[in-house]
């Protein structure tokens, strides 16, 4: 089995997501979490489903991001690991991603 490491800031900002949607449909965060869920499993299995990154900063090289399937404007930033891969992120596509990435990496 695929080793799967979410990174602590990637589960608040899941959980955030999350709690947002469920504000008035709670129902679609919990289809939201499964189909976030089902994306990390699929990233484990296959890391390289996802798109490369092109960084601003050479630190990032490596990096990968895919959308989580219907919910596409949601984005999963991880790192392909030997056994699996590393969950970094889930983002909304309409951020300033390369601002948030370098923040805390």
């Amino acid at each position: 089995m695929a080793r799967l490491v979410e990174r602590p800031k990637a589960r608040e900002e899941l959980e955030d997501i999350a709690v947002e949607i469920g504000i008035d449909r709670p129902s679609a965060a919990r289809r939201f979490l499964r189909a976030a869920r089902k994306t990390y499993g699929n990233l484990a299995a296959i890391p390289e489903l996802g798109a490369l990154w092109t960084p601003e900063n050479p630190r990032f090289q490596g990096l990968r991001y895919f959308p989580i399937p219907r919910y596409p404007n949601y984005v999963v930033f991880y790192r392909p690991l030997p056994d699996g891969v590393e969950i970094l992120h889930i983002l909304h596509g309409a951020r300033d991603l390369q601002s948030v990435l370098g923040k805390n990496e």
